[in-house]
């Protein structure tokens, strides 16, 4: 039948239908051995270790690491950040950009390929899936078969999609644990009685890992993640990434190991396509740079196990730069680029704002005062002798002791600071991360002054005891007191 435009005329013959969109193609990553394999390990222990244990930690009888939005409070072992310090949560954004920006001009993506929470697990969940269907040509052929499922299939793919479920929830799980404390978080969860919220959570954060790391996979790394796509101005020649060396390795194909390649006009690759296989993006490496590849190195481990085989000298897919392939240069020749001025710029910034976050933290005072005048209430004369101007002074503990805090007035003759029933105010005892607002009465005799607005400062004294040392902390505020005519 042929098919015709609106207009009734034919298409030609050579028209051709093409999709905008790449169908998926799945990806059967082949397991692989070798140096930068036992890396991968390596972090993904040491960051699962942390993201797990890092809530169960208790610090001072509390959780030491809790972001409590409730409260208004973040808990970091003994550092306690209050609203008021969003400029060390700035700081540290731009320090984390800053790092990346550093890391990837020298090495490229090593981020992605080692510490992202998408390749980590990814990771894990294709661990589960080779110890419970198989390597590479057994998944291949477990999914090959069509309907109707045999009792094998089935058994396999449900206790794969368990075990992936029951990981997904505890990292979802612990990541809740987070913000709501661990301990509590468990007992809700035992007694069904979690709340709305924390449901919701729980469960979106548990179906996005099972999803992402299960399903999607390389699609985050290609498609979702912003960083695969500027990564490339980010990069220049003598940034080490993982490079295959076509001076050496073309033309390819495949020889007996017995044969002198050199003289079948041949390189060093062997076209057995075994980077292919072990790369969790499904891309060749011998392609050229290409923003999909993550930089894990597992096409290394793979060809220089290739290379081993033949009796090959190994690093044809090697860490090095592009400079150094250009050159036939060593790996100990380009290290000595690694200093140039994009590096050294991001570093320097680096250093600053580093030292400077750190003196920061170092000299913070834990006393924090904020007083507010009432403007609801006016001025008053009290008595015939006195004139009263009324405020709320908030008192901000933000280290793990308490503090007993002294608060004075000064900047006109005579004042007094009385509380709420009209009593003197005395010391005041501020709780361990804890905040207090307590309304208070300023007064001054009448005539000392004439009528108008007058500054004043309030002087804030605070005692705590740390250890055996007792420590004294001072703030000074500043506000009006109002005398009516």
């Amino acid at each position: 039948m042929t098919e015709h435009y609106p207009t009734g005329k034919p298409f030609p013959i050579d028209v051709i239908e093409e999709s905008l969109y790449e169908v998926r193609r799945k990806i059967y990553p082949r397991s692989v051995t070798g140096l930068f394999a036992r890396w991968r390990i390596i972090l993904i222990l040491a960051t699962q270790l942390l993201f797990y244990g890092l809530p169960w930690i208790s610090w001072n009888g509390r959780q030491a690491v809790l972001f409590d939005l409730i409260q208004r409070k973040f808990y970091i072992f003994g550092l306690v950040l209050w609203p008021q310090d969003v400029i060390y949560l700035t700081l540290l954004l731009i320090l984390s950009a800053l790092a990346l920006f550093l890391f990837t001009a020298i090495a490229g993506r090593l981020f992605c390929g080692y510490a992202c929470p998408q390749t980590v697990y990814t990771e894990i969940f294709m661990w589960i899936e080779r110890q419970i269907e198989g390597d590479r040509f057994a998944r291949i052929r477990l999914d090959g078969q069509e309907w109707p499922w045999g009792i094998r299939k089935w058994r396999l793919k449900l206790t794969k999609h368990a075990l992936w479920l029951l990981i997904a929830f505890v990292t979802g799980f612990t990541f809740i644990g987070y913000f709501t404390p661990i301990n509590t978080l468990s007992t809700a969860i035992l007694s069904f009685s979690l709340g709305p919220w924390q449901t919701f959570w729980l469960c979106f954060y548990s179906f996005a890992t099972w999803g992402n790391a299960g399903f999607m996979r390389e699609q985050v790394c290609k498609y979702m993640c912003p960083y695969a796509r500027f990564q490339s101005v980010m990069v220049d020649k003598d940034t080490f990434l993982v490079t295959y060396d076509k001076v050496r390795g073309e033309p390819r194909g495949s020889r007996s190991k017995s044969d002198d390649h050199t003289h079948l006009g041949l390189g060093d690759c062997v076209d057995c396509s075994i980077c292919v296989q072990v790369c969790p993006t499904g891309i060749d490496i011998r392609d050229g740079l290409q923003y999909m590849c993550i930089g894990c190195g597992a096409c290394i481990d793979a060809c220089d196990q290739v290379m081993e085989k033949v009796d090959y000298p190994k690093g044809l897919i090697r860490y090095t730069t592009e400079r150094a392939i250009e050159d036939q240069a060593s790996n100990h020749s380009a290290i000595r680029h690694i200093l140039r001025p994009r590096v050294l710029i991001y570093a320097g910034f680096i250093t600053v704002l580093a030292s400077a976050f750190l003196i920061s933290l170092f000299v913070r005072n834990p006393l924090r005062v904020d007083v507010m005048r009432d403007r609801g209430a006016l001025a008053r004369e009290v008595d015939g002798v006195r004139i009263e101007n009324i405020y709320r002074i908030q008192i901000m503990n933000a280290s793990e002791n308490s503090m007993q805090v002294q608060v004075n007035a000064r900047g006109l003759p005579d004042l007094t600071i009385l509380n709420s029933q009209g009593q003197v105010v005395t010391d005041i005892e501020v709780g361990p991360a804890s905040n207090l607002l307590i309304p208070i009465k300023v007064s001054a005799t009448t005539g000392a002054n004439k009528p108008g607005n007058y500054p004043i400062f309030f002087d804030v004294i605070a005692q705590e005891m740390s250890g055996n040392t007792l420590i004294s902390r001072t703030r000074d505020e500043k506000s009006s007191f109002i005398i009516p005519r």
